[in-house]
């Protein structure tokens, strides 16, 4: 019964005062024998040519807790850590995505986030949808682990990496002032912000983008849905509409995001994937990162609005748009056809 209720435990993300259920298609593995696991493991590795499927059916189906429990019993076997053994035997996006799923999903976020604003030039388009598509408790997480493991904060980095409206923009994100959800509906405070963000954009020459930051920052999701609906009864255009009108550049792209997953995370996900495996050169970090980072999270419902969205499932689509032992790991992460 404990493992059960354990499980239940882990199946629920708290959203604020609500709870966010999870929808992941990566679960923990039942009788999960670690020593047995890291063993298949150092066998695997140390074959000729390195037997990568093995690898694979073992690390794409066992819960990121597990991983780390067979990284432990590997040290233990096989004198080394799991994670350099993994970057000695393998390369190229199979790699990559394998040395994700060795990180916690608050750690890979971070690490992620640290990668996009490291050295030369910022990855503008990483660092948005982290950002922009993370809840508060997410982003909590994140801005902690980010602090061990750099020793900084995420609000300075983003800041020192950013300017403009684009970084105040993030900077109100990151430092997570989001109201949560409340059961009582406040139908003026809905109507007063539908009005601002109208009379801060379309109806103005120019644009008062600190009035949007502040409602698109600090408001409840829930409101914010209500808050898009009401604000077509000012304006001629919707929300999007009005964003592509009123702004350009990194700060339409986030504001876009925002939006996007204002109205359904899951839905932006399943349109990011698609984006990337479609894109000339399909983008393999994209589709890794949100494969390796929602996997545990809302993969499963991800899968759902694809299918729902683009009339295939994700399984085809990443069976057609990617190849060899890479292919394999994203099906096994996916964890089945629709």
């Amino acid at each position: 019964m404990a493992m059960v209720s354990e499980f239940l435990a882990q199946l629920t993300l708290a959203y604020g005062a609500e709870v966010e259920p999870k929808f992941p298609t990566v679960v923990p593995v039942r009788d999960f024998d670690p020593d047995k696991d890291a063993a298949r493991i150092e066998t695997a590795i140390k074959t000729k040519g390195v037997d990568e499927q093995t690898v694979i059916d073992i690390l794409t189906r066992r819960s990121g807790e597990q991983r780390r429990e067979i990284a432990f019993e590997y040290e233990r076997i096989a004198k080394k850590d799991l994670t350099i053994a993994l970057k000695g035997a393998l390369s190229g996006p199979l790699e990559a995505l394998m040395l994700g799923l060795m990180k916690s999903t608050a750690h890979y976020d971070a690490s992620e986030l640290k990668a996009s604003i490291k050295g030369l030039g910022t990855d503008e388009e990483t660092l948005i949808e982290i950002v922009c598509s993370r809840n508060n408790k997410e982003l909590e997480e994140i801005k902690k682990v980010y602090k061990e493991m750099f020793k900084k904060e995420v609000e300075k980095d983003v800041a020192g990496d950013t300017s403009g409206d684009f970084a105040k923009l993030l900077q109100a994100l990151v430092q997570t002032k989001r109201d949560e959800p409340s059961n009582v509906v406040d139908y003026e405070k809905i109507d007063e912000d539908a009005r601002s963000l109208y009379e801060a954009g379309v109806k103005r020459k120019g644009t008062d983008v600190a009035t949007w930051i502040s409602i698109m920052a600090q408001r409840s999701v829930p409101h914010l849905q209500k808050v898009f609906e009401r604000y077509k009864s000012y304006s001629p255009y919707d929300m999007k509409e009005s964003i592509r009108k009123e702004v350009k550049g990194d700060l339409e792209k986030s504001f876009l995001t925002l939006v996007e997953c204002f109205e359904n995370r899951q839905l932006y996900f399943a349109n990011r994937l698609n984006e990337a495996m479609k894109s000339k050169g399909a983008k393999e970090k994209v589709v890794t990162r949100i494969m390796v980072s929602r996997c545990e999270v809302d993969l499963m419902k991800i899968r759902t609005e694809f299918r729902k969205q683009h009339k295939r499932s994700l399984y085809q689509t990443i069976s057609e748009h990617t190849k060899g032992d890479y292919q394999k790991a994203l099906l096994s992460l996916c964890g089945g056809d629709d």
